[in-house]
Order: structure tokens, then sequence, then C-alpha cells
């Protein structure tokens, strides 16, 4: 008799990501489920420990035949501002368990966490694990299907954000995309200028070279003359564009430079063999999901699962407690503040 999938022994060990043929096999694992995204790629949790030297923790089960049942990638979080976590994924906004074996996988993370010292895990996405405290009203995600070709695409935005992608493109800009050296390095400059805006750390740039190395990914900046005023770097995976790391310089609003990025990466992503669009997530009731709905993005709810021993952590930059802080980022000067930020930013996780 055939023993049913769910009920079958399953065994829970960390894979060896610097085995080749493991990240191969796990790799594949990824990409053949329905719920995959890039932050579930090996090569996703190697980037973040190259990147911010954060260690990659990647747990994978499986049956006594050895076939591949489901993945927990995470990330061990330690920061001496903001304590210590388990997350899936560090860095991301998705993750949590992928395929089956979902509770075998979260109390395999959770024995982890006890053994390492840490009183929190994290899964952002993904099926909760039984008796875990879910957050379903904290973020919003944006995804839908592409259009055929760049009108089907003005129709499908509404039509005041319609507009503006029309003004962008009565300006004179210019779209450069790829994934080399100076392109990379430009990108680094708006989005930390972005960032610092907006009063958050910048990432570190070895997490954005190290994304942009191992996985999919590429550039893509717009400019007046030679001045970048916007760009973003994005993911790919299965038929879905990912703009990940995006922004503008306080000058990209003038020039509707934004809204001509996103645009001409529909575009793009079009001509790259995309069919959806995942404009990632967004804090509930915040200016970045308006933005988004405006394009004709409907918010659904994020699941966040977590388990801790005590209080937990706490990384959300819309804290009140934060306020002072962010106030203060905004008004660095930029040099300081791209010097700083991934310093802090690499124990946000």
């Amino acid at each position: 008799m055939t023993v049913p999938l769910v009920t079958a022994p399953v065994g829970v060990r960390e894979a060896d990501l610097g085995d080749a043929s493991e990240r191969t096999r796990l790799d594949g694992f990824v990409r053949a489920q329905p719920g995959a995204t890039p932050f579930h790629l090996p090569a996703w949790s190697l980037a973040v420990q190259r990147g911010c030297g954060q260690r990659a923790r990647y747990l994978v089960a499986e049956r006594a035949s050895g076939a591949v049942m489901g993945v927990l990638p995470l990330t061990e979080v330690r920061s001496p501002l903001f304590g210590k976590a388990l997350v899936s994924t560090g860095f991301g906004v998705d993750g949590g368990v992928l395929g089956d074996a979902v509770d075998p996988l979260a109390s395999a993370a959770w024995d982890l966490a006890e053994r390492l010292g840490i009183s929190s895990v994290e899964l952002r996405g993904g099926e909760a694990p039984a008796g875990w405290a879910v957050d379903v009203t904290s973020y919003l995600g944006f995804v839908r299907p592409l259009a055929a070709d760049d009108e089907a695409e003005l129709k499908a935005i509404p039509r005041k954000q319609r507009a503006e992608v029309r003004r962008a493109a009565g300006f004179d800009l210019a779209v450069a995309t790829g994934r080399d050296a100076s392109l990379l390095a430009e990108h680094y400059r708006v989005y930390a200028e972005s960032v610092r805006n907006l009063g958050t750390p910048v990432f570190p740039r070895a997490l954005m070279r190290a994304a942009a190395e191992l996985m999919d990914a590429d550039v893509l900046t717009v400019r007046r003359g030679d001045r970048p005023l916007a760009s973003v770097l994005s993911l790919y995976l299965n038929g879905t564009v990912y703009p990940y790391w995006g922004g503008g310089t306080a000058e990209a609003r003038t020039w509707r430079a934004n809204d001509q990025m996103y645009f001409a990466l529909m575009g793009h992503a079009r001509e790259r063999g995309c069919t959806r669009f995942d404009f990632g997530r967004s804090k509930v009731g915040t200016g970045a999901a308006a933005f988004k709905k405006n394009w004709g993005f409907e918010g659904r709810p994020l699941a966040y699962a977590r388990r801790t021993r005590g209080a937990a952590r706490e990384v959300n930059p819309l804290n009140p407690k934060y306020a002072a802080m962010v106030a203060t980022w905004k008004r660095l000067p930029l040099p300081l503040a791209t010097a700083l930020g991934p310093w802090i930013s690499r124990g946000l996780g």
C-alpha cells in the first residue's frame, strides 16, 4: 500500500550550500513549486551570507527515499542593535516553508534556534505552522499579470496614474538596462539617496552585488542627460519580475522618473518572457501601498508567522519609538548615511 505523502516519515537536516550538487538539487525543487519566490532559492541565502555576513541555515525535509518534500531557508541574524532571530528569509519579503512538511520544518527551525541561543523565529509567508502567532494585518503584497504590449499595459493602469506615465514619456529621459559593474554602482548611488530621504539605512552594496552575481537579476536606470534619476534592481523567477531595490533621487519627482522606470520595466520584463509583475510588499496604510494601488495592483494580506520565547524583536521603522531616529537619518549628509547605513542595516534581516 502506498503511504500518503503527508504521513510518510520525514527527516529534516541542514543543507550544505557549499556543495554545488546540493545547491542544484534544491534549486530545482524550489523552481518546481507553485509558491516559489527568489527568496527561497539557495542563491538568495548565499547572497545574504556573502553580502551581510549573516549565516545561512537552509533546512530541507526529505522522505526516507531521499526525495525532497520541503525547504525552509533561514538566515541567522545577529545584531547588537536589533537582537537575534532566525528569519525566513533574511532581507527578503517572502519565504517561509515551501512544499510539504510544514510542521516538521518549523519544529526543526525552533530546535535550531534554541541550540543557537536565539529566542525568535520569523517566517515571511508560506503556510503557517500549527500554534505559531500569525500576523495578517501589517503587510500587503501586490502582484498582477503583465499585459500583452505597452498599449494594453497603459489601459490596465488607472486613469490618474496613466496620465503620469504619459507625462513621463514626454520628457527627454533615457532608459538603460544591464548588470555590469558601472550600472550596479550607479544604481547603488541612486538607491542610497532614495532610502536616506525616507529615513532608513541603506543595505550593504555587497548584498546587491552578490544578488546580481548569483541570481537572475538586472538593473534598469532612467537618466536625464548624464544624470541618473531613478534605478531599480530586479529579480526574475518562473516568469515573474520582482522589482526589489528601487528608488529615485530628489530630482526624479520633477521628471516623473519613477513612473517611467516602472512602466519601462514592465516592457523590459515582457521582452524577457515574463507574464507577472510582483510589486513587492508595503505596510498597510502607507504611501507606498497607495502608489502601487494607483498602478492597478490590488493588495492582498501577507501572512507572517512567528514563534518567540520572551519579547519579540521589533525592526519595523514605522514603530513610533523609531520616529526620532528616522527624522534624524533624513537630515544626515548623504556620504555619511551611505557609510553608516550598511553597518546598521545588515542587522535588520
